[in-house]
């Protein structure tokens, strides 16, 4: 089984920074990571390479040093890894950016000389928290996709997700090729060992520019290229306004936080 895993490198942190002029995340002197989802997504992935063979291969779209995050892939169970990264496709939201990622799996679909049977990803990214970008990737390759999944299964050349939901959960059947979103996954991403890990770092990650997906159309592309336009973008001032009530009897403090309550409307 050949699989495609999406993912993205985030900001390891709270403290979002947004640029006032572009409206877009600060990446400058922020730590980055894997999104947590996506690793649980290449976790799967390995897994099902292990049990029925084929190639898994990372895709990622972003900056120059979103490279790393793709090394950590290779690190853990990837066979090959594609950054995606150029000046046009600054900016782009989740609709330009299923697009330029669904252009470039046909580009390394054809590169690697193969097809991929099953694209996996996080359910969403910890920056954005949208969950839109895969299910608009399954759209733009006109395939079929089951998010929110806590398992996959093959069997008999479809796969069996056991999908989460509100009250429970769903078992559904899916006929390949397919895209599938994961949530936190009953089992643990692995960790790297020390020699792949250093493998790795050894690797070079190929990069796919505007120039190398040949079909891609630059106009949906970017900020320009985006429908989504962010009008005002800000971070949230934080007070602290809270009362302590201490050295009191327990029915007195429930009095006197009633009457607070009261008085400021709320009950």
């Amino acid at each position: 089984m050949n699989i495609c895993v999406c993912v993205k490198q985030v900001p390891d942190t709270t403290e979002i920074r947004i640029d006032p002029e572009t409206h877009t995340l600060i990446r400058a002197g922020v730590p980055s990571i894997v999104n947590p989802f996506d690793t649980y997504a290449l976790e799967a992935a390995v897994r099902l390479k292990e049990k029925l063979g084929g190639r898994v291969i990372v895709i990622s779209m972003g900056p120059p040093q979103a490279a790393e995050a793709v090394r950590s892939c290779l690190a853990v169970g990837a066979d090959e890894g594609y950054l995606i990264s150029g000046r046009k496709f600054g900016g782009s939201d989740t609709l330009a950016t299923s697009y330029i990622l669904s252009e470039a799996i046909r580009t390394v679909e054809k590169k690697e000389g193969l097809k991929f049977d099953l694209i996996l990803g996080g359910k969403q990214a910890v920056d954005g928290d949208t969950a839109q970008v895969a299910p608009e990737i399954a759209e733009h390759l006109g395939l079929p996709q089951v998010t929110y999944a806590l398992g996959i299964e093959e069997q008999d050349g479809e796969l069996r997700i056991k999908r989460d939901c509100d009250n429970g959960y769903d078992i559904i059947s899916v006929k390949l090729p397919a895209v599938i979103t994961v949530v936190r996954l009953p089992f643990e991403p692995r960790y790297p060992s020390i020699g792949p890990w250093l493998e790795s770092k050894k690797r070079e990650i190929p990069v796919l520019t505007e120039a190398d997906l040949e079909t891609v159309d630059l106009t949906r592309c970017g900020l320009n290229g985006s429908p989504t336009k962010v009008k005002k973008s800000y971070t949230p001032v934080r007070e602290k306004h809270g009362t302590i009530l201490s050295r009191m009897p327990a029915d007195q403090a429930a009095e006197k936080i009633s009457a607070m309550l009261l008085e400021a409307g709320i009950i």
